[in-house]
């Protein structure tokens, strides 16, 4: 869980927001130039953008009323100053001043970032990051912002993703100003751009009205295990801090940027790759550089797969064929986002900031004039659990601030990659509340209480089956349910099983690849909390080629005391297909417990039991105690205890690898209920019970109720059970968006809500009763 103090809040940056006004005295940056050399998408530009210079009193009591309470901005240094240094734009100041007056007013914490990408255009002239005085003129820049308002600010950030600014401005050229600088000019460029962050600390330090706080935001995709494998980690945590790229992408890199700044040096493995391209690097620079910082900010938005190689190197992997990405074509990679905060929060000790975190979709306005934009909604959700799961693993993160309150100028890509909590109509500057802002709104309010990870999982769990090979089974379950199992012998498919002989594993989602056993124990709260050490019920299909031994199971108080704290095992049958003159044996004839023993020790065996006619339908309860076995020719699914204590009292004399079988004649006479309930008491004949559409129930005990569905067309009902396991038993549908075919087995959890379904199909389906 997060913490009280935990600082929840909202991300912009001046330019991507602000507009411009005639006579606002501002000065021209490089974006300017880039944009209006028509290097941007579809010629868009920052002149109007969000009008924010005009309606941030508006924007501001909006964050309010979604509840903000923190706010990372940025004021432009092209604005402030216009030519970069000497004079200061009073304007700029006084507009400032009053926005973060009204943050306060609202109960929004201000958060300033000194530099995010407005480099005067006066001192790009001058050489810009290539020119060592770019650490002079930085520096006086944060004396006046210092100076104008520390005295009502207290935390700052100096510069925002140092790698974006040199190698998407000054290496690829796809952002302003759009060099394509040498590789050795790159890295003084990079030198400088560090130097000028620690000259930034010492000036806002000195000037500054009142102790404050200070960080620094760097960004990059985070190489995180393809598995969570000892070897794995330590394989990402090296890409991830090491320098794997190619010569011509180096400054898309975590070490280089934050080594300095939070360790005091850059990286012994980058000096010795790029010795031959650095520049003179003096102890001096380094001690500049090596500012002593409050805390630690890092924007994270995706990572991408590594795990180790044969020979313990790390090895790049690819994405999964049909990987989920955003509009600006990134991945979504949760998993990412919790390796980011662990490995930076191992590798430099301060507290950390999520500086930028968001996604980039294509909100549109809906026919209600709302913007449904759930797909956000799932990324945060998804994220917000990663964050929250490092966070208890011990990770040192005092805050998130999600990147962006409102759609706006989204840098070279213009105006259509949409990122923001709040709608943005460029044209008329209206203004829509998009649901994901009101989802976060209840995020902060509850402190991330109704994150899907602190909730029962919603999601249907379907699970692969384990079949068994038997003496006398079939080809049924392969021929006629699909299941990819070799041999003409498959007697049983464990289809919801969580025993130890046949533990079933999730198929898709959050779960994927756990086994029933796991989940049980890890994720009580899907099953209900349920007071069981395990879980509870145990769901086949049984395909009986051959009759089955006569045999008998034990209640639970035998099993507890002989067979090492099993339950025993209460059982019941649904007959999906036999042949018309099929029979069971239920039930036998002895009348005492001594005839019971002679009948069993003399063999007379077709005396002893009781054989019952039955067909597709009937339901067949089988408690303890009672003598049963399923005859050749039978398709039953069978609904019992999470328990495989059987006790075979006769075989037919059949041989297994040429020698027969395991007896538990002792055992059985213990056991067996003398005399037998009558027949009447254990079949139950479903014709006629069951009506379409609707959960019908079958039978109920102490240990499990079953239910039976057929379902030809449409059906909507409550999962109001603990959980509700379910066997498509016949044709095919959709159940909550899902397909399902003959032969699926899936557990709806606790908490599901209302179950949807349409399609032909039928189906089983049983809890227990808290």
């Amino acid at each position: 869980m997060f913490k009280d103090d935990f600082v929840w809040g909202v991300a912009s940056s001046a330019y991507q927001i602000e507009g411009m006004n005639e006579g606002d005295g501002h000065g021209r940056n490089v974006w300017d130039d880039f944009l209006d050399d028509g290097r941007g998408f579809a010629n868009d530009n920052a002149k109007v953008t969000c009008d924010h210079i005009n309606r941030y009193k508006e924007d501001i009591a909006l964050m309010k009323n979604l509840g903000v309470k923190a706010y990372r901005f940025s004021v432009s240094w092209s604005r402030i100053m216009p030519n970069g240094t000497g004079e200061v734009n009073q304007k700029a100041i006084d507009m400032y001043r009053d926005m973060i007056h009204t943050m306060k007013e609202n109960g929004i914490t201000p958060y300033i970032t000194l530099f995010h990408w407005e480099f005067p255009k006066a001192l790009f002239d001058k050489g810009g990051w290539l020119n060592e005085d770019v650490v002079k003129w930085f520096g006086e820049y944060a004396k006046v912002v210092a100076e104008n308002f520390s005295d009502i600010c207290e935390n700052f950030f100096t510069i925002n993703e140092p790698q974006c600014v040199i190698y998407l401005g000054h290496m690829l050229g796809t952002h302003a100003p759009g060099l394509k600088l040498s590789i050795r000019d790159s890295f003084l460029a990079a030198h400088h751009l560090l130097m000028a962050h620690g000259n930034a600390v010492i000036n806002l330090r000195k000037y500054a009205k009142r102790d404050i706080k200070i960080g620094f935001a760097p960004t990059c995709g985070v190489a995180y295990p393809y598995s969570d494998s000892k070897e794995d980690i330590e394989a990402a945590r090296k890409v991830y801090f090491g320098f794997y790229n190619t010569i011509d992408n180096w400054a898309w890199n975590v070490s280089w940027f934050s080594d300095p700044v939070f360790l005091g040096h850059y990286p012994k493995e980058g000096l010795e790759k790029f010795e031959e391209y650095l520049p003179e690097i003096k102890k001096e620079d380094m001690e500049l550089i090596h500012q002593p910082l409050d805390f630690m900010g890092q924007n994270i938005y995706n990572g991408y797969y590594v795990r180790a190689g044969v020979d313990g190197e790390p090895e790049f992997v690819e994405r999964n064929p049909g990987y989920t990405k955003t509009v600006v074509d990134w991945p979504v990679t949760p998993r990412a986002f919790y390796y980011g905060i662990k490995f930076l929060t191992e590798r430099y000790k301060y507290p950390l900031y999520i500086t930028e975190n968001g996604m980039a979709c294509h909100d549109s306005v809906s026919a209600d004039g709302r913007v449904h934009d759930y797909d956000r909604i799932n990324f945060l959700d998804a994220y917000m659990g990663a964050m929250q799961k490092a966070i208890e693993d011990g990770a040192d993160v005092s805050g998130y601030f999600l990147w962006t309150f409102m759609d706006n100028l989204e840098w070279n890509k213009g105006f259509t990659p949409r990122f923001g909590l709040v709608y943005v109509d460029f044209v008329t500057q209206q203004r829509i509340v998009k649901d994901s802002a009101f989802w976060y709104k209840k995020v902060m309010e509850e402190k991330g209480m109704n994150l899907s990870c602190n909730n029962i999982n919603k999601e249907i769990i379907f699970l692969d089956p384990v079949c068994t090979h038997n003496i006398w089974g079939g080809s049924r379950l392969r021929e006629q349910f699909g299941y990819n199992y070799q041999g003409d012998d498959l007697g049983e498919c464990w289809g919801i099983s969580a025993h130890p002989n046949g533990d079933g594993s999730v198929k898709f989602g959050n779960f994927k690849g756990m086994n029933l056993s796991q989940l049980w124990n890890e994720h009580p709260e899907i099953f209900g909390n349920l007071d069981y050490d395990r879980f509870p019920l145990l769901i086949k299909i049984i395909d009986a080629k051959d009759d089955l031994s006569i045999q008998v199971h034990p209640d639970d108080a035998y099993a507890k005391v002989n067979e090492n704290g099993s339950f025993g095992k209460t059982e019941c049958w649904y007959v999906l297909d036999c042949p018309d003159d099929a029979s069971l044996v239920i039930g036998h004839n002895a009348k005492t417990k001594d005839e019971l023993n002679e009948m069993i020790d003399q063999g007379r065996w077709s005396e002893f039991i009781r054989e019952i006619p039955v067909k597709k339908g009937d339901f067949i309860q089988i408690d303890p105690g009672t003598v049963h076995a399923i005859k050749g020719g039978l398709l039953i699914l069978e609904t019992q205890q999470n328990s495989d204590i059987t006790y075979r009292a006769y075989d037919y004399d059949r041989l297994s690898n040429g020698k027969p079988r395991e007896l538990h004649v002792k055992q059985s006479k213990d056991v067996i209920t003398v005399p037998a309930a009558p027949a009447r008491d254990s079949v139950i004949k479903t014709e006629g019970m069951s009506v379409k559409n609707e959960l019908v129930s079958l039978y109920s005990c102490n240990y499990y109720s079953v239910f039976k569905m057929e379902l030809d067309g449409e059906a909507k009902f409550e999962q109001k059970y603990p959980f509700l396991n379910i066997t498509i038993t016949e044709g095919n549908g959709i159940i909550n968006g899902q397909p399902v075919n003959k032969g699926d087995h899936m557990i709806v959890p606790n908490g599901f809500g209302q179950i949807d379904m349409s399609g032909k199909l039928e189906m089983i389906a049983s809890t227990v009763i808290k």
